[in-house]
């Protein structure tokens, strides 16, 4: 059965959001002109030839949403910049904002950041999260902490006995370039994004962990394997170097760690991350600075590891999800890159060690984050104050 066309589940599917957002209606009145405008854009995604691919669902919004995480139960942990944490069900009730949540140094790029689920979650209830922290003197820098979540029976819950296992070092002004990503490999390391702040230099420092990525174990500890363990204190916990503000790092299905990277004016980047290596910024970078002046590319310094893809014009990657669902079989093994100021969803192919560009799906709206639901969906979070959350699902034919 085809209507304008869509298929008869996608109609099925746009009627079951309506029956949300009329809930959400007759709840709160004032919301009903966002409803309104939230149901007009439903919309269809399409291939160059004009082929649908998916359809964006809209679920519900937050203000200034910046990472995302599905609970073993299917619903949803949210983070906002502000310094609220939210347990979001996929059809878009959302809690209270949940208590024990660290107070974070809002401004600029700042603020809450990344939460992730401890491997073992299910039998241990932790959850990891990242944030900006104030020091003296107007510095900052992110930390990491960890904490237990406590589910309650009213579909909300708590953050109890946190803790802060690693700190950006050192805390410098500025609100810019804070990375903070958080992944775990599969052999349970726990791995953070660490941005060079807009400092540039450090970025070659070994004795600062900005503009690094960081290997740690689960409780903040330096592995004695670390490529650089030997030398102690700070620069024990770098696993690479060289990187400008790396704003997702994910693992592949092969246990490889990527990384989403914000070059300069021009030079995004997509990298391989390999152990103990330099990714050269500021030395080198494909893009230059934004005063103009001319940074050498890649090409010139063969001892710095080059990006597998660069843009320019730039995409502003947020996140980066590799793809393993079944919704999309075509698509499993594939990247999905969150853009900013390419309002866009980028997908990547590999083959080997080498990475391209597929294609690019125009959001019409700045994507902060990307991830994988329960059931093969693939989910977005806008980036602005009363940004969606998206639910990308298979159009059927």
């Amino acid at each position: 059965m085809q209507s304008n066309g869509m298929d008869f589940d996608s109609l099925i599917t746009k009627v079951h959001y309506a029956n949300i957002m009329m809930r959400n209606y007759l709840m709160n009145r004032p919301f009903f002109f966002s409803v309104c405008l939230m149901l007009s854009a439903c919309f269809l995604s399409s291939t160059a030839d004009g082929r649908s691919t998916f359809v964006t669902i809209p679920i519900t919004s937050f203000e200034k949403a910046w990472a995302m995480s599905f609970l073993p139960d299917g619903r949803l942990l949210v983070t906002e910049k502000k310094g609220r944490l939210l347990i979001v069900t996929q059809n878009g009730d959302k809690s209270e904002p949940l208590a024990g949540v660290p107070d974070v140094d809002y401004g600029g790029q700042g603020g809450f950041g990344d939460i992730v689920l401890h491997p073992e979650f299910a039998s241990n209830g932790l959850v990891y999260i990242s944030y900006v922290e104030a020091g003296e003197d107007d510095v900052r820098g992110a930390v990491v902490a960890r904490a237990k979540l406590i589910l309650d029976n009213n579909d909300g819950g708590q953050l109890e006995d946190l803790q802060i296992i690693w700190h950006q070092y050192p805390k410098v002004t500025g609100r810019g370039h804070f990375g903070h990503r958080i992944a775990f490999s599969s052999d349970d390391y726990l791995f953070i994004s660490s941005g060079d702040r807009q400092k540039f230099d450090p970025a070659q420092d070994m004795n600062q962990n900005l503009g690094k990525i960081l290997r740690l174990h689960h409780d903040g500890s330096v592995p004695n394997d670390n490529p650089f363990s030997s030398q102690g204190d700070i620069t024990a916990q770098i696993w690479t170097l060289g990187h400008r503000n790396p704003l997702g790092i994910a693992f592949d299905s092969q246990n490889r760690l990527w990384s989403v990277e914000m070059g300069p004016e021009g030079g995004d980047e997509i990298n391989l991350i390999i152990r103990g290596k330099n990714y050269g910024y500021p030395i080198v970078s494909n893009g230059n600075h934004y005063n103009g002046k001319k940074i050498p590319d890649h090409d010139t310094r063969t001892e710095f590891v080059k990006p597998k893809i660069w843009w320019t014009p730039v995409i502003s990657p947020s996140e980066i999800l590799f793809y393993s669902g079944n919704l999309f079989p075509e698509w499993v093994g594939n990247a999905f890159i969150a853009g900013l100021s390419s309002r866009s969803l980028v997908r990547i192919t590999f083959e080997g060690d080498s990475a391209s560009e597929a294609e690019r799906f125009d959001m019409k709206k700045r994507i902060r984050a990307v991830k994988q639901g329960p059931n093969g969906a693939i989910w977005l979070l806008e980036d602005r104050s009363n940004g969606r959350l998206l639910k990308l699902i298979p159009e059927r034919s």
